[in-house]
Protein backbone atom coordinates (compact mmCIF):
# COMPACT_ATOMS: atom_id res chain seq x y z
CA UNK A 1 0.00 0.00 0.00
CA UNK A 2 1.13 3.50 -1.18
CA UNK A 3 0.06 6.02 1.63
CA UNK A 4 0.16 10.07 1.96
CA UNK A 5 0.81 11.85 5.61
CA UNK A 6 0.03 14.99 5.37
CA UNK A 7 1.93 17.19 8.44
CA UNK A 8 0.50 19.76 10.51
CA UNK A 9 -0.33 21.94 7.64
CA UNK A 10 -2.41 24.13 9.56
CA UNK A 11 -3.25 27.39 9.70
CA UNK A 12 -0.71 28.72 12.65
CA UNK A 13 1.83 27.46 10.74
CA UNK A 14 0.90 28.87 7.24
CA UNK A 15 -0.38 32.08 8.17
CA UNK A 16 -0.85 32.10 11.77
CA UNK A 17 1.30 32.50 14.68
CA UNK A 18 4.19 30.88 13.28
CA UNK A 19 3.13 31.13 9.61
CA UNK A 20 6.14 32.35 7.18
CA UNK A 21 6.41 33.64 3.38
CA UNK A 22 6.01 30.35 1.38
CA UNK A 23 4.12 28.04 3.41
CA UNK A 24 0.72 29.24 1.84
CA UNK A 25 2.61 28.30 -2.06
CA UNK A 26 2.30 24.95 -0.78
CA UNK A 27 -1.34 24.63 -0.61
CA UNK A 28 -2.67 23.90 -4.13
CA UNK A 29 0.02 21.23 -4.69
CA UNK A 30 -0.61 19.70 -1.71
CA UNK A 31 -4.11 19.32 -2.21
CA UNK A 32 -3.48 17.64 -5.44
CA UNK A 33 -1.16 14.94 -3.77
CA UNK A 34 -3.89 14.38 -1.56
CA UNK A 35 -6.78 13.92 -4.43
CA UNK A 36 -4.50 11.92 -6.23
CA UNK A 37 -4.01 9.34 -3.28
CA UNK A 38 -7.50 9.09 -2.50
CA UNK A 39 -9.93 7.42 -0.16
CA UNK A 40 -8.22 5.12 2.37
CA UNK A 41 -4.33 6.43 1.66
CA UNK A 42 -4.23 9.63 3.69
CA UNK A 43 -3.44 10.50 6.93
CA UNK A 44 -2.92 14.11 8.40
CA UNK A 45 -1.46 15.11 11.83
CA UNK A 46 -1.98 18.23 13.30
CA UNK A 47 -0.20 20.04 16.14
CA UNK A 48 -2.19 20.02 19.22
CA UNK A 49 -1.95 22.22 22.21
CA UNK A 50 -3.80 23.52 25.24
CA UNK A 51 -4.16 27.15 26.40
CA UNK A 52 -1.35 26.14 29.08
CA UNK A 53 1.28 25.21 26.54
CA UNK A 54 3.68 27.79 27.75
CA UNK A 55 3.94 25.38 31.01
CA UNK A 56 4.91 22.68 28.70
CA UNK A 57 8.41 21.94 27.85
CA UNK A 58 8.15 22.93 23.83
CA UNK A 59 5.95 26.15 25.19
CA UNK A 60 9.58 26.89 27.59
CA UNK A 61 11.50 25.99 24.35
CA UNK A 62 9.46 27.60 21.94
CA UNK A 63 7.39 30.70 23.49
CA UNK A 64 4.91 30.92 20.78
CA UNK A 65 1.12 29.79 21.97
CA UNK A 66 0.10 27.97 18.46
CA UNK A 67 -2.12 25.58 17.45
CA UNK A 68 -4.41 25.54 20.52
CA UNK A 69 -7.13 22.80 19.78
CA UNK A 70 -10.92 24.74 18.44
CA UNK A 71 -9.04 27.99 17.63
CA UNK A 72 -8.86 28.89 14.10
CA UNK A 73 -4.96 28.28 14.01
CA UNK A 74 -5.68 24.68 14.74
CA UNK A 75 -7.40 24.08 11.51
CA UNK A 76 -5.76 23.09 8.65
CA UNK A 77 -5.30 25.08 5.98
CA UNK A 78 -6.93 26.02 2.69
CA UNK A 79 -7.69 23.71 -0.28
CA UNK A 80 -5.66 20.84 1.72
CA UNK A 81 -8.29 20.84 4.06
CA UNK A 82 -10.98 20.06 1.75
CA UNK A 83 -9.07 17.99 0.11
CA UNK A 84 -8.38 16.30 3.30
CA UNK A 85 -11.97 16.40 3.73
CA UNK A 86 -13.03 15.30 0.61
CA UNK A 87 -10.94 11.67 0.40
CA UNK A 88 -11.86 11.24 4.35
CA UNK A 89 -8.69 11.22 5.64
CA UNK A 90 -7.56 10.24 9.00
CA UNK A 91 -6.02 12.76 11.39
CA UNK A 92 -4.16 12.34 14.29
CA UNK A 93 -3.87 14.87 16.90
CA UNK A 94 -0.57 15.17 18.41
CA UNK A 95 1.10 17.26 21.39
CA UNK A 96 4.86 16.73 20.51
CA UNK A 97 6.62 16.85 17.20
CA UNK A 98 5.40 13.00 16.60
CA UNK A 99 2.85 11.39 15.67
CA UNK A 100 3.42 8.89 18.13
CA UNK A 101 2.55 11.05 20.93
CA UNK A 102 -0.91 10.53 19.71
CA UNK A 103 -4.26 8.53 20.16
CA UNK A 104 -3.67 5.17 20.28
CA UNK A 105 -6.37 4.40 18.93
CA UNK A 106 -6.40 6.49 15.98
CA UNK A 107 -2.59 4.84 15.68
CA UNK A 108 -3.62 1.36 15.83
CA UNK A 109 -5.63 2.17 13.17
CA UNK A 110 -3.38 3.22 10.81
CA UNK A 111 -2.12 0.42 7.82
CA UNK A 112 -0.58 -2.49 9.41
CA UNK A 113 1.85 -2.27 5.89
CA UNK A 114 3.19 -0.03 4.00
CA UNK A 115 5.46 -0.33 1.01
CA UNK A 116 5.39 3.56 0.26
CA UNK A 117 5.27 6.60 2.85
CA UNK A 118 5.08 9.66 1.29
CA UNK A 119 5.45 12.95 3.99
CA UNK A 120 4.77 16.83 2.58
CA UNK A 121 3.78 19.40 4.92
CA UNK A 122 4.60 21.74 7.55
CA UNK A 123 7.91 22.60 9.09
CA UNK A 124 10.49 20.41 7.20
CA UNK A 125 12.64 20.81 9.87
CA UNK A 126 10.74 20.04 12.99
CA UNK A 127 7.28 17.67 12.29
CA UNK A 128 8.27 16.54 9.13
CA UNK A 129 11.73 15.11 9.82
CA UNK A 130 10.25 13.61 13.08
CA UNK A 131 7.59 12.27 11.72
CA UNK A 132 9.74 10.62 8.93
CA UNK A 133 11.72 9.02 11.64
CA UNK A 134 8.97 7.85 13.31
CA UNK A 135 7.14 5.94 10.44
CA UNK A 136 10.41 4.52 9.40
CA UNK A 137 10.60 2.48 12.60
CA UNK A 138 7.00 1.58 12.17
CA UNK A 139 7.33 0.60 8.61
CA UNK A 140 10.96 -0.72 7.91
CA UNK A 141 10.44 -1.94 5.18
CA UNK A 142 8.41 0.78 3.93
CA UNK A 143 10.05 3.32 1.38
CA UNK A 144 10.08 6.79 3.03
CA UNK A 145 9.75 9.71 0.17
CA UNK A 146 9.99 13.47 0.86
CA UNK A 147 8.69 15.44 -1.40
CA UNK A 148 11.00 19.02 -0.90
CA UNK A 149 8.36 20.93 -3.60
CA UNK A 150 5.51 19.91 -0.72
CA UNK A 151 7.32 20.70 2.42
CA UNK A 152 9.13 24.37 3.57
CA UNK A 153 10.90 25.84 6.78
CA UNK A 154 10.74 29.63 8.09
CA UNK A 155 14.34 28.70 7.40
CA UNK A 156 15.73 28.25 3.92
CA UNK A 157 18.77 27.08 4.75
CA UNK A 158 18.20 24.61 7.38
CA UNK A 159 15.31 23.50 4.92
CA UNK A 160 17.80 22.46 2.66
CA UNK A 161 19.67 20.86 5.43
CA UNK A 162 17.20 18.82 6.67
CA UNK A 163 16.72 17.48 3.31
CA UNK A 164 20.07 16.26 3.49
CA UNK A 165 19.02 14.73 6.93
CA UNK A 166 16.30 12.92 5.42
CA UNK A 167 18.51 11.23 2.36
CA UNK A 168 21.19 10.07 4.83
CA UNK A 169 18.04 8.27 7.20
CA UNK A 170 17.43 6.35 3.30
CA UNK A 171 14.56 8.88 3.12
CA UNK A 172 13.72 9.26 -0.82
CA UNK A 173 14.09 13.05 -1.47
CA UNK A 174 12.44 14.03 -4.74
CA UNK A 175 11.54 17.49 -6.41
CA UNK A 176 14.79 18.98 -5.35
Amino acid sequence: MDCLFVIDYQKDFVDGALGFPGAEKLDAAIAARVREYGPGRVWFTQDTHTPDYLSTREGALLPVIHCVRGTPGWENYGQTAAALAEVGAVGIEKPSFGMDTGDPAVLAALPAQADRIELCGLVSNICVVSNAVVLQSRYPQARIVVDARLTASFDPALHEKTLDVLAGLQAQIVGR
